[in-house]
Order: C-alpha cells, then structure tokens, then sequence
C-alpha cells in the first residue's frame, strides 16, 4: 500500500496531502493535522503516512509563520505563537471547503496536533461539532490557563507585556476548551502526554481529564501517559493516534 505524497496551496495556505495511492480519487474520510510551534508540515509527514494508511486522506499544514510562510519572529514570542494558533482556526474552514468543493472527502472530518497543534485541536472542538474525533499529542486545552502561566514565566525573565495583552488575546476565552468542555458532546478525544515534558507540562492535561472523563460529554476520553517522556513523541504513539482515529471511522 504506497501513499501518495503531493504539495498543494489551497488558497494561500501551503499543503501535504498524504493519501493511499489506490484511493487518491475517492471520497474519504479527511483528517487535517497540525505541527508543532517553529517546526513545519514535513516534520510530521510520519505521522500522515500512518494516517494515510488507516484509509484517510491527510492534509498538513504548514501553519502561519511556519514552513513555507516563515516570518520573523515578534520580539514577544508569544505574540507570534499565538497568531500562529490563531491562523490555525481561521483557515480550518478554508481547508474543509476545499476537500468538499473537490468531492475528495466523504463529509467525515477530524482532526489532531501536536503540541502547538494540540492545542489548535482542543480549540477546533468548541467551535465545530461535525468533527467526528480528535487526537491531542503534548497539547493543551486549558488555553487561557497557559496564556496565563506564559506571561508569569516571561516577566520572571523581566520581558514586558503592554497593558491591553490581555484583552488583545480575549479571543481565546471562546476556544478554551476547560471552559467549554461540555462542547465535546461525547466525542471521542485521544491525549497523549509525557510525564517530564518541560514545555508543556502535562499537568493541566491530567487535571482535565480528571474533571470530564466521567461525564457523559467526557465519556470518550483516553487518556496516555508516556512516563519518563519529554516533549517528543515517538514512532509507538503515531501508531496509537492513527489506530485510535481509524477505529472512530
């Protein structure tokens, strides 16, 4: 089963889609999945060919100020991080349409990320109820919580935010998914998270599925703890993210 691998720009947003060569021309599930902050969609190629092979057909953006649309970073990181996010959100319907426009999607979407891409997921989750399942790998849906802890750690390195950066992220009040968790309405949601990871610490994750899993919106919850692990996910997991979304075909 070779996977075919071709690069697209849909709108102006550069492209992987990754999909069964046999099955290049039919409608199929689509799984649209994010990179992580400052690497780009070829970085997570491995993880589309698993998913290619399971029968979906990937797509691999390249986020804003990523990739082929790296731009200079801010001089507040986080400024450009989350714009990154954000864009992520923003473009989500563009690539839906475009599959459906081309009939090259059977109307069965999910989607999943890593790390900064995980969080774009949790996000996706509290504004569209046709994805069908998400996988979430050293991710984090308490945004605003780490917007939060993000602007404790920068002033400790006396690195200063204007007044208004608060109010100028208030969009994420709205896609924070601890906030809104009920908005998983039952869907099925895979965590993947490292018990030593230094990025993001897999803390609030395990708060979260503490507080939801044993509601009935929680219920398809899974949660995965990588002991010992750090910000990396290795080729095991790819497989149990792929293995978790094709059994939710």
């Amino acid at each position: 089963m070779a996977n075919k691998v071709v690069k697209k720009q849909i709108h102006t947003i550069p492209v992987l889609e990754v999909v069964r060569d046999e099955l290049a021309g039919e409608r199929l599930p689509l799984v649209i999945f994010y990179h992580g902050w400052q690497i780009n969609k070829e970085l997570v190629l491995t993880q589309g060919r698993k998913l290619a092979a399971k029968g979906f057909r990937v797509c691999l953006p390249d986020a804003p100020n990523h990739g082929e649309r790296k731009q200079t970073l801010s001089p507040i990181p986080s400024v450009t991080f989350w714009n990154s996010i954000q864009g992520n959100l923003f473009e989500f319907e563009t690539l839906c349409e475009h599959y459906e426009k081309e009939s090259l999607t059977n109307g069965r979407v999910y989607v999943g990320g890593l790390s900064m891409g995980g969080i774009t997921t949790c996000a996706l989750l509290t504004h569209y109820p046709e994805i069908k399942a998400a996988v979430c790998l050293m991710g984090e849906p308490a945004i605003v919580d780490y917007r939060n802890r993000g602007i404790e750690r920068a002033r400790a390195f006396n690195v200063d935010f204007p007044q208004s950066y608060v109010d100028l992220m208030s969009w994420q009040e709205k896609f924070d998914l601890s906030l809104r968790p009920e908005l998983l309405a039952g869907r099925p949601i895979y965590f993947w998270h490292g018990t030593e990871d230094p990025k993001i610490p897999i803390d609030s994750v395990k708060r979260f599925v503490a507080v939801n899993q044993g509601k009935e919106y929680g219920k398809n919850i899974v949660f995965e703890i990588g002991e010992g692990k750090k910000h990396l996910v290795h080729t095991d997991t790819m497989d149990a993210a792929a293995n978790f979304l094709a059994a939710k075909k």
